[in-house]
């Protein structure tokens, strides 16, 4: 587990850096502050491996935080003002992250950030056997997430949804965020309980409540038919039609 520490003087970037890192298995936030001076006490005293750091700051700048942390944990900076980049990178900053942030931008930042933090753990981290049983009600993959490897139960998926290079499983209860492609999940899993909707979603044919046109709805979820996987698609429908 990574511990981060997020610092800027604009309470609305703390919380979509919190939010953003709640979002992902191996980051666990230790603070998020306005204090510079508080922040950097924290990582001289190894409290934090991960800082995400704003550049412009009153009591303190981001660069000059950079100066006299000297190395003592890894840093991602945030700003508005790109011209900073070069002297951050000079001084071997992981990445610099312009605002507003987008989530997949970030998550590519802190994929970095993992590779350099703990760089066993930053290979792929998931790993779908194919199923071999035939009774759906037992059936189940292991996906590896950053702390742990995970049972998961065909009957409780909903829905996976691709993201570059991670998906989410989505169940009754959970969303289980994993690295790997949509093609191997696909592979794993039973194509008489699963179809591949859209380049960015799979579906359990018995989750489904509802068909209108192009869009599937479960639950809350409306999820899009992309062309490409449309005539397959209404195909294994009209194969469970009565």
């Amino acid at each position: 587990m990574i511990r981060c520490l997020v610092v800027d003087d604009e309470p609305l970037a703390l919380h979509i850096l919190e939010d953003y890192i709640s979002k992902m298995p191996f980051l666990k936030l230790v603070k998020a502050t306005t204090n510079p001076i508080e922040a950097l006490t924290m990582v001289q005293a190894a409290e934090a491996d991960l800082v995400f750091l704003d550049v412009q700051m009153p009591e303190l700048t981001g660069i000059q935080f950079l100066k006299i942390a000297n190395g003592k944990a890894k840093v991602i900076l945030t700003t508005a003002y790109p011209q900073y980049a070069l002297e951050g990178y000079e001084l071997d900053v992981v990445d610099y992250l312009l605002k507003p942030i987008a989530f997949d931008r970030f998550f590519k930042s802190v994929q970095k950030a993992q590779s350099l933090i703990q760089p066993v753990a930053a290979k792929p981290v998931v790993q779908a056997e194919p199923i071999q049983q035939d009774d759906f009600s037992t059936d189940f993959i292991f996906v590896k997430t950053e702390h742990k490897i995970q049972k998961v139960y065909l009957h409780d998926i909903m829905f996976i949804e691709g993201l570059k290079d991670y998906i989410s499983i989505f169940t009754s209860t959970e969303r289980i965020i994993t690295l790997q492609g949509m093609k191997k999940m696909e592979d794993a899993l039973p194509e008489k309980h699963f179809v591949r909707v859209h380049k960015s979603y799979i579906v359990a044919l018995n989750k489904i409540d509802s068909i209108e046109r192009s869009r599937i709805q479960i639950g809350d979820k409306i999820i899009p038919v992309g062309d490409t996987y449309r005539d397959e698609f209404f195909r294994m429908i009209e194969n469970k039609n009565i």
